[in-house]
């Protein structure tokens, strides 16, 4: 395989010309090539970039006349976001890149986001910012395999330690892009949430039983991010089936959580037809950062500090409920196949009777909830185990088996 690759460098070229031409000059002296497009409004570059604002405001249905002629900085830049966006999208398919480097303020870093969306898993995609790592990043922008380096001292021209970052980006991008593996599609995938095996075992057992089926298996540790990239998955159609068993992002954004996944958590793989089994591992937890204020309403409750950055607290009855009703809302828009596996055993291994966070009467509200909630086309199973038990994974993988006999899901097997 050539270890050529050519990069897209995006960038406000009017100005930021001299910090995204040092970008250049970094990849092309590795022996990579170089596309530059240029999504600045006002000003024009000091020399040609291979795509004009022009063209990105056209793709995006527009002009750049018109997005001076609405006086307005953001409207401005989200015409110049689609327009970006389309053309990468075009760009990358048509096999004219290999990856993706942006660079910018939060003004460009917003346009990058939206630009690094429209590109697959497995286009590396690189944003140098200021505001890298800021909590005004929502989860929800974040492609499933964006990388961001914070642009330090970048705010106004080049200097030693902006050039420290640049050269790095430039580096690493296009060493991304010469090593990159990408998803084949050999074999189906499915797409499983769970966390850690201290807490949720499924997988040890699901993963080889699943591979002999002839699957490969993804898991998403549901903290938040990898929630985010299964769904952005699922949306794409990447898998064959989804086993979502650890629901617990819903409830952290319905608590207020900075670990969310955002608000369409356990809706893409409805709404893609992608056959689901769902279930409640962690369902009874909030996950908060560690190191952030314990909220007001969560105070006083049951928790296991799992680290310094992460604490678990325990959700009260009324809680439980509301979560099995906010479960069961997202499963009833689902057009594909959909069975919840409710294990009354319990939802986690903390949870377990004799356990720091065992609790009946709160287990037995959410157990009443989700057999009133569940409804067609969703379908409602229960075992007489915990989520941990061997049980659990044998009824998951007898409902799969039940799909692939009637051709819902493909096997290779």
């Amino acid at each position: 395989m050539s270890a050529h690759r050519t990069i897209l460098i995006l960038g406000t070229y009017d100005t930021k010309q001299e910090e995204l031409g040092y970008i250049r000059e970094v990849i092309l002296a590795q022996g990579g090539g170089v596309l530059t497009m240029d999504v600045s409004v006002l000003g024009d570059p000091a020399s040609p970039t291979d795509v004009s604002k022009h063209d990105v405001a056209a793709a995006a249905g527009s002009s750049i006349a018109a997005a001076i002629a609405a006086e307005d900085e953001n409207v401005a830049m989200q015409i110049m976001a689609r327009g970006a966006a389309a053309l990468a999208a075009r760009l990358s398919a048509e096999g004219r890149i290999d990856g993706l480097l942006a660079l910018g303020g939060s003004m460009g870093t917003d346009l990058a986001l939206e630009v690094c969306a429209a590109l697959p898993l497995g286009v590396p995609k690189y944003i140098v910012s200021t505001v890298s790592f800021s909590p005004m990043i929502p989860p929800e922008r974040l492609a499933p395999d964006i990388q961001m380096i914070l642009w330090a001292g970048g705010l106004y021209g080049l200097n030693p330690v902006c050039r420290a970052s640049l050269s790095q980006a430039a580096g690493a991008v296009l060493g991304a892009a010469r090593a990159v593996e990408k998803p084949g599609r050999n074999r189906p995938l499915i797409g499983m949430t769970s966390f850690g095996k201290t807490v949720l075992r499924y997988m040890v057992a699901l993963k080889p039983a699943l591979e002999a089926r002839g699957f490969d298996l993804a898991v998403f540790h549901a903290t938040g991010m990898g929630g985010r990239a299964f769904e952005a998955l699922a949306a794409e159609g990447a898998f064959a089936a989804v086993m979502d068993f650890a629901p617990q992002e819903i409830g952290n954004h319905m608590h207020g959580s900075a670990i969310s996944a955002g608000p369409d958590r356990m809706t893409a793989a409805g709404r893609a037809g992608v056959p689901q089994i769902v279930s409640i591992g962690c369902y009874d937890l909030v996950d908060l950062v560690g190191w952030h204020p314990m909220p007001e309403h969560l105070r006083d409750r049951p928790s296991h500090a799992h680290n310094r950055l992460l604490t678990s607290v325990v959700m009260n009855a009324d809680e439980r409920r509301a979560m099995a009703r906010t479960m069961a809302e997202r499963l009833a828009t689902a057009r594909g196949p959909t069975t919840l596996i409710l294990p009354t055993g319990g939802g986690n291994e903390w949870d377990r009777p004799g356990a720091p966070l065992h609790d009946a009467v709160g287990l037995a509200a959410f157990i009443d909830e989700m057999r009133k909630a569940v409804h067609p086309p969703a379908r409602l199973i229960e075992i007489d185990a915990h989520i941990n038990d061997g049980a659990f994974a044998d009824a998951a993988l007898a409902i799969l088996d039940g799909w692939i006999a009637d051709g819902a899901v493909r096997s290779t097997f």
